[in-house]
């Protein structure tokens, strides 16, 4: 397991990553799908926005309220919903602010903000150290998924 130190960096460097793998991309690489199936690029980097600014609030409910409720969200009624034909520079935008935001509140912790908890309603107890660890590698993980770097 990486330590705290290490995943908050990571989480820092995934905006970068991000932005790398689509740019110079045409429009028509963006809205490409995978020969199996699941989401083009420009999809991808929209659910990345949707995603990040969902954790954000997530991690200030974690710290500022007591035992808060973290509910899930159903990530394919957002791609339903949620225009994901739209232009992404705003939802890279959107990305980079969320996490340069975040990552200055994950830097100004304490041991106790770390271990509050509260319930995710999909995957039950639920700290900001799990948070951490679930979001420093999404950014990558979607990166990898775009270049073909994951099944």
């Amino acid at each position: 397991m990486s330590s705290r130190t290490e995943l908050i960096t990571r989480y820092r460097e995934g905006p970068q990553v991000l932005a790398e793998v689509v740019t110079g991309l045409s429009e028509e690489a963006l809205d490409r799908v995978p020969a199996g199936g699941g989401w083009s690029p420009r999809q991808v980097v929209h659910h990345c926005a949707d995603s990040e600014l969902t954790a954000a609030v997530r991690l200030r409910r974690l710290i500022a309220e007591e035992a808060p409720e973290i509910r899930g969200y159903d990530q394919e009624e957002f791609a339903r919903r949620l225009h994901y034909e739209r232009p992404i520079a705003a939802s890279l935008d959107a990305v980079r602010a969320s996490r340069e935001s975040t990552a200055a509140i994950l830097d100004a912790l304490d041991e106790q903000d770390w271990q509050r908890q509260g319930i995710h309603s999909e995957l039950g107890p639920y700290t900001a150290g799990d948070w951490l660890r679930i979001y420093a590698d999404h950014c990558h993980d979607h990166a990898a998924q775009i270049t073909g770097g994951r099944p």
